[in-house]
């Protein structure tokens, strides 16, 4: 009698597609008609997988996710090229913690026979959610604690809505440098965050393991995650610290590159070209100023990026705009400065003497005040506007949205006219009414009407967050403009209770022609307090259901003035609202996040065509 000895190798993240045991059977069943399961195929998209082509040439491929009982189903399509660059089928929007259900169907071909395949099974199980814990807020190592759906209308039960926030500082691993030889520069913001995906449910159908990708020991290769965008080729991109890179949403890497040697510390705002080249906020390297002191610059540099990463054009804001504006700098609450939270300083501002003496002691870095070396910009978002090449941003520190072209000249600045010198003066937009008639908002808003008036008139931007055309209805004349007034410093002064303080989500129709701007559209004066997002946020146009998606990130995030000291955590709020809605038609509300930083609405398809 001969006897075999049969071996099983188990290798990590690659299951066979086998179906376990009937009863007291000891054979198994092949689950499908194809090859393997490998979960997490890349390591840093654990709740997608791959069902391996097992040698055959797939095509026509649809996948079914089956939802849990009252879940939202997710269904897609998946193209050949992409079957051919997974070796397989690949799988996304499991639930975790779940043995999830999932339908296929594919034409499979081989030694030149085709066969249909419909529906069929596979199981796929899938361990707990575990990112790695901030640490010092309320974060634990998932996204979130839990998730209120306060309203969800039947037109939105569709939707994904991909989330990246900023749960709080990691001392063991970000935070442990500055940059020095020149000075200033913004290294030190070098902390955890975390990027997710739910569906209408609440539920987190994709994240991203972060802590694979960061090499906490390596300063070129950790930071915040931020500037999250969808490519047309579905892909993500974003940048953190030193780096910006792209991944699909299986984990696959397509790039992941330092920036060049001439340019430091991006964040915020990664923004994607119709040529395909990348648009950056970034600083510079070095930077020799008038008073010949070389620094590194602070969060006030664009570059664009050809897909080699060439670095074809600059904008040096510093040498474009006003560096020494400090109508806005003097009035910011800087107990809520970017991410800079410090209850203790909560209500306090600088003086014009607390600038000066900055410039005596030499103290440059990531803070708040004028001069390159400084914060004086903080640019959060970049948009290109390809109707006359130009680029439109959103620098807080200035309350001001500033539109320039490829010739480094302003075109024009959406902001209160307060603080600003002769020379920037001709290109400030003149408010106007839905007649077409001027609006006067004087320096002091004394004569603005509709500033302090609850049932809207006009309204500029204060500390705002992303400003972005609505390139479906904007042409060469008129533009259309979605921000987040996060509404410090609002009137360039502090309000006199903090009660007082509300943010905004605005839209704006310019005339560039005439110069002026028209409110037309606005939330959140209404919710006043509890919707306040002192720093962060987002607010941008939906296309496909003609929406305005809104985070307002760090809603809820309140503070004692008198003793110095917090007294509630974010509670981060998606709003999403058809066009000129009054009303969201969609309300969620997180808890247990820590800090949000920014949202948008993911297209699935898009990322399997």
């Amino acid at each position: 009698m001969k006897y075999f000895i049969i071996c099983i190798l188990l290798i990590p993240n690659l299951l066979l597609a086998l179906g376990g045991a009937s009863g007291t059977k000891t054979n198994w069943e092949i689950q499908g008609k194809i090859g393997t399961i490998k979960l997490n195929p890349y390591g840093l998209s654990p709740l997608t997988a791959i069902i391996t082509n097992g040698g055959y040439e797939l095509s026509d491929i649809k996948v079914s996710i089956v939802p849990k009982p009252n879940g939202q189903a997710l269904d897609y399509s998946v193209s050949d090229q992409l079957a051919k660059t997974h070796g397989g089928i690949p799988i996304f929007g499991l639930y975790s913690s779940y043995t999830n259900t999932i339908k296929v169907s594919y034409t499979k071909k081989f030694a030149g026979k085709s066969e249909k395949i419909n529906d069929e099974i596979y199981k796929i199980t899938t361990a707990g959610i575990a990112l790695e814990p901030s640490g010092i807020m309320a974060q634990t190592g998932i996204p979130f604690q839990s998730v209120k759906i306060l309203k969800l209308e039947k037109e939105f039960k569709d939707r994904l809505y991909l989330v990246n926030n900023v749960p709080g500082k990691q001392l063991s691993k970000g935070s442990q440098s500055v940059w020095n030889n020149p000075i200033g520069g913004a290294m030190e913001w070098d902390e955890n965050s975390n990027v997710f995906i739910i569906d209408t449910m609440g539920e987190i159908r994709w994240y991203f393991d972060h802590d694979k990708l960061m090499d906490w020991d390596n300063i070129y290769k950790r930071g915040i995650m931020m500037g999250f965008r969808q490519n047309e080729d579905g892909a993500l991109t974003w940048g953190f610290g030193q780096r910006y890179v792209k991944y699909d949403v299986l984990g696959r890497e397509i790039f992941n590159r330092k920036l060049p040697l001439n340019y430091i510390d991006f964040s915020h705002a990664l923004d994607t070209m119709p040529n395909g080249h990348y648009l950056l906020r970034v600083a510079s390297v070095n930077v020799l100023r008038e008073d010949l002191k070389n620094v590194r610059s602070v969060r006030d540099v664009i570059i664009e990026i050809d897909e080699n990463g060439n670095v074809v054009d600059e904008w040096r804001l510093f040498e474009i705009l006003d560096p020494y504006r400090s109508t806005i700098i003097k009035v910011l609450d800087q107990g809520a400065v970017c991410l800079n939270i410090d209850p203790s300083q909560i209500g306090k501002t600088l003086s014009e003497a607390d600038l000066v003496k900055m410039d005596t002691e030499d103290k440059f870095g990531d803070i708040a005040g004028v001069g390159v070396g400084r914060n004086w910009a903080h640019v959060n978002s970049i948009d290109y506007d390809p109707s006359d090449d130009s680029i439109i941003i959103s620098s807080r520190h200035q309350s001001a949205i500033v539109k320039i072209g490829r010739d480094k000249k302003i075109k024009w600045i959406l902001s209160a006219h307060k603080g600003w010198s002769d020379k920037f003066r001709p290109y400030l937009l003149k408010p106007i009414n839905s007649q077409g008639k001027s609006i006067e908002c004087k320096d002091d808003f004394s004569k603005c009407p509709g500033f302090f008036d609850a049932k809207g008139g006009f309204d500029f931007t204060w500390t705002q967050h992303t400003a972005w055309r609505i390139d479906s209805k904007s042409d060469k004349r008129y533009i259309y403009i979605t921000a987040f007034d996060n509404g410090d410093a609002r009137g360039a002064a502090q309000a006199i209770f903090a009660d007082e303080k509300y943010s905004r989500a605005v839209v704006y129709k310019i005339d560039q022609k005439n110069k002026t701007v028209e409110q037309i559209w606005e939330y959140g004066k209404q919710r006043g307090k509890e919707w306040f997002s002192p720093v962060t946020s987002l607010s941008e146009y939906q296309k496909d259901k003609n929406s305005i998606f809104v985070y307002s990130a760090t809603a809820g995030m309140n503070f004692d003035l008198k003793n110095g000291k917090s007294i509630g955590e974010a509670r981060p709020e998606i709003d999403e609202f058809k066009w000129g809605a009054k009303e969201p038609s969609v309300q969620i509300q997180f808890f247990g996040t820590g800090m949000g930083y920014q949202a948008m609405p993911f297209d699935l398809n898009k990322a399997f065509k």
